[in-house]
Parts: C-alpha cells; sequence; structure tokens
C-alpha cells in the first residue's frame, strides 16, 4: 500500500512537472505573422487565426500611438515576455520587429508598422477595416514586401 501511494505522488509530480513545462513552452511560444490572399487587395499580412493585420498611419513608422479605446477598437498584436515574432507563408523575417505598447509590454512591428487587429474582422479573409478613418487617423493592409495597400475594398 505504501509503494502504490508512492508510486501515485511520484505520477502526480510528473505530471505538475510536465504542465508546468507545458505553460513555460506556451508563454515562449512564437506569434506567427503570416499572408493570407483577400479580393481586391492581394496577398496581406495576417495573424496566426488569419485575421487581417492592419496599420495605422499616425504610427508613422515611429511608434504605437493607437492606445486606450483605440486599442479596444484595434488591438494591437502583442507579444508576451519571452515571444519572438516569427514570419510565415511570404511574410519576411527580416522586416519584423516589435516596439514598446504604451499599455506594457511590446507590439509585432512589420517594416516598421505596429501591426493591429480590427474587432469587427471575425473571421479569415475579411478585411472590413481597410481604408477606414476611425480613432484619429486611416487604417491600411501591408503587403508581405511591407508596403502599404491603399485599395478600397
Amino acid at each position: 500500500m505504501r509503494k502504490a501511494l508512492m508510486l501515485g505522488i511520484a505520477a502526480a509530480l510528473a505530471a505538475l512537472a510536465l504542465a508546468a513545462a507545458a505553460l513555460a513552452t506556451g508563454s515562449a511560444a512564437s506569434v506567427k505573422i503570416g499572408t493570407r490572399k483577400i479580393p481586391k487587395l492581394g496577398t496581406v499580412l495576417v495573424n496566426s487565426k488569419g485575421l487581417t493585420l492592419y496599420m495605422f498611419v499616425p504610427d508613422k513608422q515611429k511608434k504605437v500611438t493607437c492606445k486606450g479605446t483605440c486599442a479596444v477598437v484595434w488591438p494591437p498584436a502583442k507579444l508576451a515576455a519571452g515571444q519572438k515574432a516569427v514570419a510565415t507563408g511570404q511574410a519576411m523575417q527580416k522586416l519584423i520587429g516589435s516596439d514598446r505598447n504604451p499599455s506594457g509590454g511590446k507590439v509585432v512591428t512589420y517594416n516598421k508598422w505596429p501591426l493591429y487587429t480590427y474587432v469587427v474582422d471575425t473571421k479569415p479573409g475579411q478585411a472590413k477595416g481597410q481604408a477606414l478613418n476611425l480613432n484619429g487617423g486611416l487604417w491600411y493592409v501591408l503587403s508581405p514586401a511591407g508596403k502599404v495597400i491603399k485599395t478600397k475594398p
């Protein structure tokens, strides 16, 4: 009976160690910046869920300026501590970077543009935020080359 109890405790500790390792790996996981073809816009940047990523003209390829209510409507592509952004599809790793988020942490950048999603885009392939003038400025998608696409859908 004592041996069975000890084996049970050992098994529980092993499971706990595996769970802790999985959590640690999850926090250090990468944030993927990929691409997707969208009608009328061409190939644009998307996040790991396939949601369209946008740039905000007032950021001026320098820093995150969308904060507060703006960041609620246009959530930034955040990097948690220990995470790295990784290019997939036609996205280029050399264009990926990060900027300090005024709300804390970091935001993924592409060709120095901080990246955001749009809350109205709820499924892959949507780009309802393209060319909108909201929350203090214009919003556009980016090509894999890092160019701003100003085409209206």
